[in-house]
């Protein structure tokens, strides 16, 4: 064979190979889709957007279905939806910083930024607020939020209001002998942040993480101000679509959950979490790293600072979920696998499971991955 025909085969093998590749992902695409398409009609989901990153370089940012059904406007790789708990991992991100700038510690009483708690407070360490072993009540369940309740959805509170509000709540049960849930440890993490650095929590994460990550859409929820591309959230309400329940402004700025981003931003998130940009190696290890009770014992929650740690077949994966006024969020890492899907959608989470869509994304990218776990 001469030279010139080695050539022409070469290309040829490349173009055929080229050609194979390209029909693959457009197979793998096309699955995807149709899965998720899907899954919202029925999960009775109005919009979706979905993010596929490959270590914080996105491989697919797309959306689904409405945004503002109202107004009959498409989802796009644009559109802003609420955060819910996401919103937890930058929270527990800030503090983390705090850490290593020897603004506080981890095993610091919350009782030294909180002088008129209660002496039950004395025990409680920042570690037991970010790793939900702090053994306070929750500030939003039903019994405190219920007509007549300590906690009204529809008022405005300062700080110090909510604060003072929580710190009448008995404890629930000793710091790190239990796990348990709870938004006031977060809501609490974000006022020490505001103590701390004489800035509100949203305005750190502005200069900490999001300005020098480039994610230019994210921020704390307004509900007054222009915002380009926000979502409507949306509930089921017996079958029919409704608005979500209004709550008051200052509710909605808490540290345990209360941001605006797109898939277009976590994938900047998501880059910067495999760098030390933000913080050291250990300090993301720490965060990602089961957090042991007074007995020595993993939690049974699974969790770390602000992360839930799984395995799914043996490939480890960092995630979390989130949902607020009418919008749910998933957020799943594989790291050892540098892949990571986002979902994020605009229906109240008792109706959608954004968590089910992200794990089956995820097996559909990665036959590896598919989970086949019980709750999905």
């Amino acid at each position: 064979m001469d030279k010139l025909s080695s050539i022409g085969l070469a290309v040829v093998l490349a173009l055929a190979i080229t050609s194979v590749a390209t029909s693959q992902t457009t197979s793998q695409e096309n699955a995807i889709d149709q899965y998720v398409q899907s899954e919202m009609a029925r999960q009775h989901i109005p919009g979706l957007a979905l993010g596929i990153y490959r270590e914080g370089k996105i491989v697919k940012a797309q959306g689904y279905g409405l945004a503002n059904v109202e107004l009959n406007v498409p989802v796009k790789p644009e559109t802003v939806f609420q955060s819910g708990s996401i919103g937890k991992q930058f929270t527990a991100t800030a503090i983390m910083m705090l850490v290593e700038g020897g603004k506080i510690s981890l095993d610091d009483s919350i009782s030294k930024f909180f002088p008129g708690a209660p002496t039950s407070w004395s025990s409680v360490k920042i570690r037991n607020l970010l790793s939900h072993t702090s053994g306070l009540s929750e500030y939003t369940s039903e019994d405190k939020t219920r007509p007549g309740g300590p906690i009204n959805l529809r008022q405005d509170y300062t700080e110090d209001q909510l604060v003072k509000i929580i710190e009448s709540f008995p404890m629930d049960f000793q710091p790190g002998k239990k796990w348990a849930y709870r938004n006031t440890n977060y809501l609490l993490l974000g006022v020490v942040i505001h103590k701390v650095t004489g800035k509100f929590y949203g305005d750190f994460l502005q200069e900490r993480i999001f300005r020098p990550l480039g994610m230019t859409s994210t921020r704390v929820i307004s509900q007054a101000d222009i915002i380009p591309n926000r979502a409507a959230g949306y509930q089921l309400v017996k079958g029919e679509l409704k608005n979500e329940d209004w709550v008051s402004p200052s509710l909605d700025t808490t540290a345990d959950g209360a941001l605006y981003f797109n898939v277009l931003d976590l994938a900047k998130w998501d880059g910067g979490l495999y760098t030390e940009k933000l913080l050291s190696k250990s300090s993301l290890d720490q965060m990602w790293t089961i957090a042991r009770l007074e007995n020595g014992k993993p939690n049974d929650g699974n969790y770390g600072f602000g992360w839930e740690i799984d395995q799914i077949n043996g490939h480890r994966v960092i995630e979390h979920g989130g949902s607020w006024q009418g919008f749910t969020s998933y957020i799943a890492r594989y790291i050892d696998d540098k892949l990571t899907v986002v979902v994020l959608t605009n229906l109240d989470s008792e109706h959608s499971t954004p968590s089910k869509i992200a794990h089956d994304v995820a097996g559909l990218c990665n036959s590896q991955l598919a989970s086949g776990r019980a709750h999905d």
